[in-house]
């Protein structure tokens, strides 16, 4: 088998006296440092952002984005709770979404796998979790009853594939969601212009993940990749996510408020795995650059706004 596995089980409710069993080969928790910041060990250079305190914190700030960007729902397929035995969450990250649904629907089994072990241990009982590369080979013994895959942006080699994986370990009557950006900023009135740094900045990192050969704008492929892949009922939504406070509608300028939080603490991990470690710019040159991507993304007087994508469908008998 070549996933190396988390156990986390728990033999009694979540209670005080709940105990975990964990099992991981140290080689996987051993993790590099550079520009100041921890990265995964587990296949190194698939995904080139950091998983240290600082980006965790993050990528929960991004999961309540997500959650109010997105109408306050945590999925859109229409599964019907009493027919889901077994769920996958794909790249489950700090495992917020994993522990949500597991919490909501407890006669499930909920897995979810990432390249890293930084899953909290104190979970609902029906959950566990896996070190795993979703792009090795698959051997779960069991199909799923509904496999969800979010927030993959510059992390997949082949994209086709992955959903291939996706349909042909969902049981018949299963349901796959995927949701991604399209993290092409831009602004309705004009505003955003392609002299601003921001721009730029977006530029080169694009640049960088089609050297690694991943995708940084996913979102607005994915319907046509899950239809390729032989899905039915398939449903596409899209929705904006402006980046600042500059909406008049309360609700828009609370995503945007989110939005900035979550995007300024993770701008140098954003930036230097790819800008350094694949551009070969200097570290002076990332900061250089980043002063001007904030200045930006402060500045009211910019509209600026991206979008989020999400694509359900379902595997007929």
């Amino acid at each position: 088998m070549q996933s190396v596995l988390l156990v986390l089980t728990c033999t009694q409710k979540l209670v005080a006296s709940s105990r975990f069993t964990e099992s991981l080969s140290s080689s996987v928790v051993d993790y590099p440092f550079a520009h100041g910041r921890r990265y995964h060990k587990f296949r190194s250079g698939a995904y080139p952002f950091p998983n240290d305190e600082l980006e965790l914190n993050r990528l929960d700030m991004a999961h309540e984005l997500i959650v109010i960007g997105t109408g306050g729902k945590h999925y859109f397929a229409p599964v019907e709770h009493d027919k889901l035995h077994r769920i996958l969450d794909l790249g489950t990250g700090t495992g917020i979404w994993a522990i949500t649904v597991a919490d909501e629907i407890p006669s499930a089994e909920v897995i979810g796998n990432d390249l890293s072990a930084i899953q909290p241990t104190w979970v609902p009982p029906n959950v566990r979790f896996e070190v795993d590369d979703i792009e090795s080979p698959w051997v779960y013994p069991e199909k799923f009853d509904w496999i969800f895959c979010r927030y993959l942006t510059a992390c997949i080699l082949d994209w086709p594939k992955l959903v291939a994986n996706v349909f042909e370990n969902l049981n018949p009557g299963g349901w796959a969601e995927f949701q991604d950006f399209n993290l092409e900023f831009y602004s309705e009135d004009g505003s955003l212009t392609p002299s601003h740094t921001t721009k730029q900045w977006l530029k080169a990192l694009v640049e960088a993940s089609k050297i690694t050969g991943r995708e940084m704008n996913p979102g607005p492929l994915l319907e046509g990749w899950v239809r390729d892949a032989g899905f039915k009922n398939v449903h596409h939504q899209r929705f904006k996510f402006p980046l600042g406070p500059w909406p008049k509608d309360d609700k828009y300028k609370e995503i945007g408020l989110y939005n900035l939080a979550q995007f300024e603490q993770g701008l140098e991990g954003f930036s230097f795995g790819l800008l350094v470690g694949v551009l070969g710019w200097t570290r002076q040159e990332v900061e250089q650059i980043l002063v001007g991507v904030r200045r930006d993304v402060r500045n009211p007087a910019l509209h600026m706004q991206f979008d989020y994508h999400v694509v359900y469908g379902q595997k007929l008998d």
